[in-house]
């Protein structure tokens, strides 16, 4: 019975931590090493490449992530219309990966 109880234990702190590698925000403090190491591009160059997919809107919120060692800048915009939006965007290419109506 305890043996039971104990890989129970196991296999659920193995889930905690399988769970806190999916999304993990990345701390402000790390991110000028990220640039400098050429890991990411600079939240500056991120936030225009959102800011060219909607011209006319500004920047609400932003977030970098770590999912699965792959870094995904999320920045949330609201548009002239009060229209928001969600981008994310690889933060090492650049690439827009999502970009859709909140």
């Amino acid at each position: 019975m305890t043996l039971t109880r104990t890989t129970l234990i196991a296999a659920l702190l193995g889930v905690a931590a399988a769970g806190t590698v999916y999304a993990d925000d990345v701390p402000h403090q790390q991110v000028p090493q990220l640039v400098k190491d050429g890991t990411i591009q600079s939240l500056e160059t991120l936030d225009k490449v959102a800011l060219d997919k909607h011209p006319q809107a500004q920047i609400t919120d932003t977030d970098l992530e770590n999912e699965y060692g792959r870094y995904i800048y999320q920045v949330e915009l609201r548009d002239g219309q009060g229209q928001e939006w969600d981008v994310d965007i690889d933060a090492s290419t650049g690439d827009v990966l999502k970009d859709e109506r909140d």
